[in-house]
């Protein structure tokens, strides 16, 4: 009993991390989107005030410099990037790539936002990077549309569990027979 509950908890251990970033970054995706402030240039807060403020102290100013150059569409790129990406990570479709996605967002913000917060331990864009490694290593291999597609594309079976686990390549080649490299005669 013990040690079902072991593999039980080892299954689901990046599933409340999985749920956090997910609604961490849709939330902040939403928030900008509809944001009074967030993309109007001459109020506090806003993301022209915010890229100017760090310019000077970004670890890469190229990449403050590279969004001041069409500061709207930049800012309506990284709103929709963390709608998807912690969309896609809360529903499991596409979950290493989103996971990326949102590594990236958090690679970028930390490089030019969060750069000159010392000591850097109180900048969050560094740890929300770390966060997102697991998922971009693991995937989203349970209660995910992932399972749920690779399952539909395999035959396996549907429902959003299996009962072994996430579908290898190995058990789809058992499961489908032998392959036979010639018709047979």
């Amino acid at each position: 009993m013990l040690e079902m509950w072991r593999e039980t908890a080892r299954r689901y251990a990046l599933l409340p991390l999985r749920i956090f970033l997910g609604v961490t970054f849709a939330y902040a995706g939403l928030d900008k989107l509809t944001s009074d402030t967030f993309f109007t240039d001459s109020a506090n807060g806003s993301l022209l005030q915010t890229l100017h403020g760090v310019r000077d102290s970004a670890a890469i100013p190229g990449l403050v410099d590279l969004a001041l150059k069409a500061p709207h569409g930049f800012g309506y790129a990284i709103a929709l990037g963390e709608l998807a990406v912690g969309l896609g990570v809360l529903f499991g479709l596409l979950g290493r790539v989103a996971a990326l996605g949102g590594a990236l967002i958090s690679l970028s913000l930390w490089l030019t936002v969060s750069w000159a917060t010392t000591p850097y331990y109180y900048g969050n864009d560094l740890i929300y990077l770390m966060a997102w490694l697991p998922l971009l290593l693991a995937g989203t291999p349970y209660l995910s549309l992932d399972l749920l597609i690779r399952k539909w594309r395999t035959g396996t079976g549907g429902g959003a569990e299996g009962g072994t686990g996430p579908v290898t390549a190995e058990a789809s080649a058992a499961a489908a027979g032998p392959v036979r490299s010639a018709p047979p005669a």
